[in-house]
Parts: C-alpha cells; structure tokens; sequence
C-alpha cells in the first residue's frame, strides 16, 4: 500500500514528490537490483567483465542468454536489468562507435561513450509518455593506453569505479571487493577475485556452465568473451570461501 502522499506522484515520470523525488526512477533502479548480478573489475593490465546469467530452468539453453556484448574492438559491455532495454543500449552504444569512427577516422573513447548513452539515458527521465530505461550497464574499455570501467544508472548518472557490481548480488560484491580488491592485480588476479565476488552474490550457488567472463588488455585491447572451457579452467583454479552455514 503506498503512502497517501506518494499517490498520484509515481504516475508520470515528470512530477517530482513533495520531497524531490522521482518514483518511476526509483521503480526502474529495482528493476536493476532484482536483475542478474554483474561484476566489473578494472587492473593494472586491463579490465574484466563478469556475469552470472542465473538459468531459471533447466530447459533453457544457457548459450541463449547473452549479458555481456562487445560495442566495439575496445570495448564491451556488462547488463543487469531488463534485457530489452540492454539490447536497445547496446544497439545504440555499437551506433555512436560507428558514427565515431567515420566521423573522425578513429575509435571511440570509452569515457565519451559512456556518456552519450547516459544522456540517452536522462532523457527519458524528462518528458512524459515514455519510461526510464529499466537496466544498468558496465562499460569496460581502453583509451589511450588506460583501462576504463564506468556504471550507469536508469537517472543517466555515470561513475567511473575501479571495482563495481550491479544486480541482485551487488551488496556481497562490495563487501568483497572493499576487503580484497588491488589496484595492482593482474587480469589473472583480478578474474580470480570477480569469480569470488560472483560466488559471494550467489551463495555459492553459481554454475560454471552459466558464468560468462569478458576481457580486454591494455597491450592487447580487443573485447573478447572467455571460451567455456577457458573460463571453466579459472572456476576450477580459484579458491573459494564456503559460505556461511555450510561446511
């Protein structure tokens, strides 16, 4: 039941609340959370992307959900949120990278990206007959010689994070990561720490088989999605901390 006061303000995304809140925006933040968990982690030889893609059946072909997607050589997206709305984003990001490098013979950097589709993103916050966009993307990249990882939010608000999380599982991912992350870690290192993460967020519950694992280095910087087995092959090599309750 909402509060009598709130009644009438969640109806259209362009009345603010008595107390300057925006309720359709906060609706499309809880879309995010309750969406699969996504890692980003950013190292001193590139930046990796993880994802837990959360099967619900054992039905469904795991190869049929896709959560991480390459914009352009250099970079690569994670989403968390409605998957519509991601593919959408991400059509859009791969456009504005074309758009880019026709216009001016070169790549795109990954910082001006991300802020065009967070101002995609605002729009949709400010006028009426359209929702805000129910996801949240990591965009993971390199731009002169320097990794980069930024969030984004369903406002358009852009942050740029050494180590992030988005999802249902975000809270256990910053927990790991405020105790274990280092800025001087290796691609290695760092895969080994997000896989860490992913299993705090999942309780331990995650399958190698639904783990999807992106990465681009600094002297190599081409997105690529790890292969299954190579990914399978850091699952099995990492330790992981059994989770409360469990022996």
């Amino acid at each position: 039941m909402q509060p009598q006061y709130q009644m009438g303000y969640d109806r259209a995304i362009t009345v603010f609340s008595p107390d300057g809140r925006l309720y359709q925006v906060e609706y499309a933040r809880e879309a995010v959370k309750r969406g699969t968990t996504a890692v980003g982690i950013k190292c001193k030889d590139g930046v990796i992307l993880l994802v837990d893609k959360r099967v619900a059946s054992r039905l469904l072909e795991p190869e049929s959900i896709e959560k991480i997607y390459k914009i352009d050589e250099h970079i690569g997206v994670a989403s968390s949120g409605l998957v519509g709305d991601a593919r959408l984003l991400v059509d859009r990001a791969r456009v504005e990278a074309q758009i880019n490098r026709v216009t001016y013979d070169e790549s795109i950097d990954v910082d001006t990206l991300a802020k065009k589709i967070c101002d995609h993103m605002q729009v949709y916050t400010q006028f009426g007959g359209a929702r805000p966009y129910g996801t949240a993307l990591l965009i993971a990249g390199v731009s002169e010689g320097e990794s980069r990882l930024f969030e984004t939010d369903p406002s358009g608000t852009l942050l740029e994070y050494k180590a992030t999380g988005i999802g249902i599982g975000r809270a256990a991912v910053m927990k790991v990561f405020e105790e274990e992350y280092d800025p001087e870690m290796d691609v290695k290192q760092g895969v080994h720490l997000g896989l860490k993460a992913l299993h705090a967020a999942t309780e331990g519950k995650f399958d190698v088989t639904t783990v999807e694992i992106g990465v681009i280095e600094v002297e190599n910087p081409v997105f690529r999605k790890m292969e299954p087995e190579e990914v399978k092959a850091f699952v099995d090599a990492t330790e992981f901390e059994t989770p409360a309750g469990e022996e």
